[in-house]
């Protein structure tokens, strides 16, 4: 969601934070702000709605704000309207204390009714303001003191990052339950709410754990613990190049990050497989934990949510060993019946989903041994887990997900194999197949992606739709909700994936002349049932786009308006391949329409709030 950046040391903050925020507008934002220190000028507070380049034209690129140390903002609305008023830094009633927020401060109403019996002014309507309040109505010349009697009254979650005029030399960095790291460099420092916004500036990084409390100085970090204990951090080397980050030379990163499926599978699946072996070095679990497992529960939202659902029938498939796919919004909600003998698979692009690391606490809380997919090394969720298994997917910048959907079924499938390997479940000759032909997946991606023009064709027919229906039985309904979010998310049309078996239990009353359905029938022994649901919506009119392998692609034609193929591959690897199409077919779509496709309305990468 929200973005931070964060920079003391000896040059000129303001370009430095206009640069770190704009590697951070991936995230979704709706207004930008800086503050700034300089020792003529005392802090100054510059803030606009909008996108970045308002606030850089403001600042003629951050030249006209003077000063070396400062915060920056990207800010996504949630208390108060998006406008210049509650865009951050907000700062407190004498513009000594500025203050940056990603989360929300849950009990702020209290607060600030406490404030203002007291005589203060608020001007916003954020909760964030109460912070900055809180902070001077606390302060009594100690920064920190005043940052941990602070810390004492807010609830919620969040990451802060705090300046104080009357004490320029430092930042203050706080974390709970809200992604924030720290840049080391020479005589300079940084803080951020993702490496990409420091990756320029320097490599040297730490991931700060909740309850941290970080002074930033040109010379240096100090950390502290909840109890305001000195502590010591282990720092992280990010090994990625900063064009990994970058378009490249393409129009939008959404692009970009579907011709990267290919190389992404591969830098997932290829490490992973040693003379015809499954080998995940970093996982613990043995034979007899496994089975001891009496049923795997999968945690995850969004995108990783539909990894879930196919992970479902592929687990079963292999293990036999009941697995339940749960919204991690509602996990915690519904009394799961977890136990000791319960694996939580958690999967998480980022590792800091909110909703996400809630429910895995509280899977925890109740017993379950905790195994995380997560594509961000040291986040959250992985440092929390029992287990993790990272997908080497490297940066995905496009709010809408694809590369890192794509390297979470890989890790899945791998995890399968593995674990029905473990257990005998499959015998010599099928592990050695499902070996074999995991190995052709990124292959055979790269030969989706050759014929990308018969997707931007089909695109440019159906483009104007304001309906759109997915179909799909078995693994290909799982594939078609993930083709369907992908769709209205970026192209903003209504759209909904259903089991196709359920159309006559009600959705083929919405199916009129015109009406668009995409049919996913790539599950081979499920072909001629998906076909007698495509004869039921085109006998009501409905214009029909159909998927299915190379081998059914012929019969699929003479049944459908347009009929897409992909390469034969076994089975439970379909939805890799599956998925490409209809990622393509969204991204068409909305550029068609002339959407903002790296940043769709209302929408953030990083989800950091309920």
């Amino acid at each position: 969601m929200c973005g931070i950046v964060g920079f003391i040391g000896r040059e000129q903050a303001a370009p430095i934070l206009l640069e770190g925020l704009s590697r951070l507008e991936y995230r979704g934002y709706d207004s930008a702000g800086l503050a700034v220190y300089d020792r003529e000028k005392g802090l100054q507070v510059v803030k606009a709605k909008g996108r970045l380049q308002v606030l850089r034209d403001l600042t003629d690129g951050g030249a006209k704000v003077p000063g070396t140390m400062g915060l920056g903002h990207t800010r996504w609305a949630t208390h108060g309207a998006p406008n210049d008023e509650n865009a951050h830094p907000q700062v407190s009633q004498s513009g000594r204390i500025a203050v940056v927020h990603n989360g929300i401060i849950e009990n702020y109403g209290e607060l600030k009714s406490f404030l203002e019996a007291k005589g203060v002014v608020f001007t916003s309507e954020t909760d964030t303001e109460v912070v900055a309040q809180l902070l001077e109505f606390y302060y009594a010349g100690d920064l920190l003191d005043a940052v941990f009697k602070v810390l004492h009254r807010i609830e919620g979650a969040y990451a802060l990052g705090i300046v104080c005029a009357d004490e320029p030399d430092k930042l203050v960095a706080v974390r709970k339950d809200s992604p924030l790291i720290l840049g080391y460099g020479e005589g300079f420092q940084m803080l951020a709410s993702d490496v990409t916004a420091v990756i320029q500036y320097t490599r040297e990084v730490c991931y700060l754990d909740d309850g941290d409390v970080a002074v930033l100085t040109p010379g240096g970090v100090q950390v502290y613990d909840s109890l305001g204990q000195p502590e010591e951090k282990e720092r992280s080397h990010v090994d990625w190049e900063i064009s990994a980050a970058e378009k490249g030379g393409y129009e939008h990163f959404m692009f970009k990050e579907i011709m990267e499926e290919p190389k992404a599978l591969k830098d997932t699946i290829s490490p992973r497989i040693r003379d015809g072996k499954v080998v995940l070095d970093d996982l613990t679990i043995t034979r007899e934990d496994l089975e001891g497992m009496d049923r795997f529960y999968i945690i995850a939202c969004g995108s990783s949510y539909h990894v879930g659902m196919a992970a479902k029938y592929i687990l079963e498939r292999l293990l036999r060993i009941p697995v339940e796919v749960t919204l991690a919004s509602e996990f915690r909600y519904c009394r799961p019946i977890v136990s000791e003998h319960t694996l939580a698979l958690v999967i998480s692009q980022s590792g800091e989903t909110i909703d996400t690391l809630a429910a895995m606490r509280e899977a925890k809380r109740l017993g379950a041994r905790l195994l995380s997919i997560v594509n961000v090394v040291g986040s959250t969720i992985a440092r929390e887990s029992d287990d993790v298994l990272y997908t080497w997917a490297g940066p995905e910048i496009a709010v809408a997900t694809t590369k890192a959907y794509s390297t979470q079924l890989a890790v899945i499938y791998l995890l399968a194999i593995h674990f029905a390997g473990l257990l005998g479940r499959i015998g010599p000759e099928e592990y050695r197949e499902l070996v074999e032909q995991l190995q052709l997946l990124p292959g055979k991606a790269e030969e989706i992606l050759k014929h990308t023009e018969e997707i931007q064709y089909y695109a440019s027919i159906y483009f104007n739709h304001d309906s759109v229906f997915f179909i799909g039985r078995n693994i290909d309904y799982a594939v078609g909700l993930e083709g369907s979010l992908k769709l209205k998310e970026i192209s903003y049309i209504h759209s909904e994936a259903y089991a196709a078996g359920e159309l006559k239990h009600g959705t083929i009353s919405l199916i009129e002349d015109g009406t668009l359905v995409v049919a996913l029938a790539s599950w081979n022994e499920l072909f001629d049932k998906l076909m007698s649901n495509v004869k039921e919506v085109k006998a009501r009119g409905a214009d029909v786009i159909g998927i299915a392998t190379e081998s059914h692609k012929a019969a699929l034609a003479a049944l459908v308006d347009s009929a897409l193929s992909i390469p034969d591959i076994h089975p439970m690897f379909l939805p890799s391949l599956e998925v490409i199409p209809m990622q393509l077919f969204a991204y068409y779509v909305a550029l068609m329409r002339g959407c903002d496709i790296d940043k769709p309305r209302n929408l953030a990468k990083s989800v950091t709030v309920e």
